[in-house]
This record gives C-alpha cells, sequence and structure tokens, in this order.
C-alpha cells in the first residue's frame, strides 16, 4: 500500500516534467509543494521532567492544479506523520461560478478555525487544544460553497462519520458541517456547526471566532462547545487565544523575527467512543496551557524555513496525572521548510 501510495503521489511530479499544455485553457501541469518539519522536545514537568526526544513531525506532500478553468483538485499525503504514512486529503472541485462551487472526496470538514492551519503556517509548535482535541475532523464527503458578497462566505457539506482510513463502511447517521466566514478590513469572524456520531452517540459542536491582522500584529480567539446528546458527560468547553508580533531583521540568512503568547484550555474531553459498559470515555482531562515563542525566518521566493522555540507549561487539576510526556510540560524547537 505505501509503494502504491508514493508511486500516485510522485506520478503528477513526473509529469510536471513534460510537456503537457495540449490546448488552451487545459494543463496538467500540478503544482508540487512540501513541507518537512522536525523538532526536538523535552518534558520539564508534570512528572516527566528530563524525557526528550526527536521526531519527524511532518513530512508532507501536495499536489494540486487547475485542469480547466471551472476544474480543479488538490492531494495530500503525509510520508512521515511521525513515523507513520498518511494519505490526509483527495478531493475535485468543480466552480459554477466564482461564487459557488461543489467539492467532493476526502478533506478537513469546514468547521473551525485555528484547525484550518497547515504544519507550513503553524503559529506554534503544538496545536491548540481547540485545533486538536476538540474538531480535528477530516472526513469523506461532499461540501457546498457559496459567495453571496466578496466578503462573505457560506460553506455545508455531509460526511461518513466513520474513520477516514475506511471508505468501506455503510452508516445510517452521516455526519454534517456548516460554516459562516465574513472577512471586513483587518478583521475576520467565524462560527459553525459540526454534528457526528463516532461511536452510537451523536456529539453536537458549536463555535466562533474573531482574529485581527494589520501590519506587524495578529491576533486570534476561538471558543467552543461539545454536546453529548443522551449522555451523563457534561459539555465540554475549550478555548484559545494567540497573539504574534513580526519585525523585519538581518541575523545571518534569516529576515524575519517573530515573537508568540498563547493561553488555550480544555475541559474533560471525550472523542465519543464507548467502554465496555457503554459509558463515553474521558480521553482529555480538563487542563490549562499558556505558551510562550520566538521565531527566526528566512523567505526566498518559494522557500520559507523557520527555527521555532517554544515553552509550554501545563495546568492540570491537583489529582489529575498526565498520561505522558506529551500531555506534560515542555521544551519544544523545531525546524520548517516549505517549498
Amino acid at each position: 500500500m505505501k509503494r502504491i501510495l508514493l508511486f500516485l503521489i510522485v506520478l503528477p511530479c513526473l509529469l510536471a516534467s513534460s510537456a503537457a499544455d495540449t490546448a488552451e485553457g487545459f494543463s496538467i501541469i500540478p503544482n508540487v509543494h512540501g513541507t518537512l518539519r522536525t523538532r526536538y522536545e523535552m518534558a520539564t514537568g508534570n512528572g516527566y521532567a528530563g524525557d526528550e526526544r526527536f521526531q519527524v513531525r511532518n513530512a508532507r506532500l501536495t499536489v494540486d492544479g487547475h485542469l480547466a478553468p471551472p476544474v480543479s483538485y488538490f492531494i495530500q499525503a503525509d510520508l512521515c506523520d511521525r513515523g507513520k504514512v498518511k494519505i490526509l486529503d483527495a478531493w475535485g472541485r468543480i466552480d459554477f461560478s466564482q461564487r459557488f462551487n461543489v467539492q467532493a472526496g476526502q478533506f478537513r470538514m469546514p468547521f473551525g478555525t485555528d484547525v484550518y492551519r497547515a504544519p507550513f503556517n503553524y503559529i506554534f509548535n503544538n496545536r491548540s487544544f481547540v485545533g486538536k482535541q476538540m474538531c480535528n475532523y477530516r472526513g469523506v464527503g461532499a461540501r457546498v460553497a457559496w459567495m453571496p458578497v466578496k466578503t462573505l462566505t457560506l460553506e455545508t457539506g455531509a460526511y461518513n462519520p466513520t474513520s477516514m482510513a475506511d471508505h468501506e463502511v455503510w452508516v445510517r447517521h452521516l455526519a454534517y458541517a456548516a460554516k459562516v466566514l465574513w472577512r471586513v478590513s483587518d478583521f475576520s469572524f467565524s462560527t459553525g456547526l459540526l454534528s457526528l456520531r463516532p461511536d452510537g452517540t451523536r456529539v453536537n459542536l458549536t463555535g466562533a471566532s474573531a482574529g485581527w491582522q494589520s501590519g506587524r500584529w495578529q491576533t486570534e480567539a476561538e471558543y467552543m462547545i461539545k454536546h453529548y446528546t443522551r449522555s451523563d458527560l457534561a459539555d465540554t468547553h475549550a478555548w484559545v487565544i494567540w497573539g504574534n508580533y513580526a519585525m523585519p531583521v538581518s541575523l545571518g540568512v534569516f529576515n524575519e523575527a517573530s515573537f508568540q503568547a498563547r493561553f488555550d484550555g480544555l475541559t474533560d474531553h471525550s472523542t465519543g467512543f464507548h467502554d465496555n459498559d457503554g459509558r463515553l470515555i474521558v480521553t482529555d482531562p480538563s487542563r490549562t496551557r499558556l505558551t510562550l515563542g520566538s521565531t527566526i525566518t528566512y523567505r526566498y521566493k518559494r522557500v520559507h524555513a523557520d527555527i521555532r522555540l517554544n515553552y509550554e507549561a501545563y495546568f492540570y487539576r491537583h489529582d489529575v496525572i498526565p498520561s505522558s510526556p506529551t500531555e506534560a510540560s515542555k521544551v519544544s524547537a523545531e525546524l520548517v521548510i516549505r517549498f
């Protein structure tokens, strides 16, 4: 399977080296991009002080293109997600007009804001609790998008509720998602709904975010609530607020430096799966976190290289012990290359 995957990803790259334009408005030459993200981590507290590791966190390759003005596609695979190969996205899209399109395949469900960032433009080394635990959902399905005006985008879709690694399962209860995004001046506002049934209990999420970006400054806040229907488990609340300041520098080969701060939190959370007694499992105990970071960047045409340094301080209830160093206070450093 891995050999087949590699062949399918590399094949468009080989095609790109051949003459492919056969008619006006038609091309099979793809755009090829990649992201390599390597890291070092050392735990500093919560019972794991001194534990350390290296990782290849991502080795992503994307292939996309426009076969004709209204027809486009996107394929993305991670060739080394902590040592594993994953097919993340594979979709096609038809633009019926400049303001209306239909997309089908495997892709991220239209819900949330922080979760939509790709590894090459992460603000911090590790994703927020909102983006990782609460709404990190890709699915196999279809969605429509409509822009009634230039500043407003409406999206809605239906998906299999099962793992994206299994497209064989027949289901009676689909997952649904909807998102509204409004951009005005330097501000952006988003809200949405997501409903899925991973294991007998339907889980409904609602959320909203607001962001501002101007000059060297960027800031964003997002809040979500997750409701477990017909369950005694209390609703989960998650939030994140962060800021980033960037400035040009002349530091060796690097031409930009930036500084980040983030505060995020999560109450007791379940992925929606049950134990042997039919009760929902709390997979992520309540916690808050403060993250401080700095980044130096080299930008040149399509090449983008970052060195990121973060410190994350986790705070739990006195009776909670983190399950691993991954969930503990830590220092992390990353080298990120985008081309």
